[in-house]
């Protein structure tokens, strides 16, 4: 699975909604949604692009993830999974399946 967005991403985690807001808050501590960043100023008078924290965060974060498919069935572990990250949004987003045979 692939998320071809700059400010959006996809994990593989437990599917509890309370883990789900400590991976938020997590990250609006490692990258602040209210720093002072150049992206921002330059585009000071767009509301839309005040979004340099997400870009951030999508670079440390992987907008792509592989999961194996057998016997008609993704292959998750029992609390897996798929998250998508919106990291600026909401949006609309594209999320890309690419199955690969052997």
């Amino acid at each position: 699975l692939h998320v071809p967005h700059t400010t959006a991403t996809i994990a593989v985690n437990e599917a509890d909604p309370d883990l789900w807001e400590d991976i938020l808050e997590a990250l609006t501590r490692l990258v602040p949604i209210d720093a002072k960043y150049r992206h921002n100023l330059k585009y000071g008078g767009m509301p839309s692009e005040q979004n340099a924290h997400a870009h951030i965060l999508n670079c440390l974060l992987n907008p792509s993830i592989t999961i194996p498919f057998i016997d008609g069935r993704l292959v998750l572990g029992t609390w897996q999974s798929i998250l998508f990250i919106e990291l600026d949004g909401p949006r609309s987003r594209n999320v890309d399946i690419l199955v690969y045979g052997v």
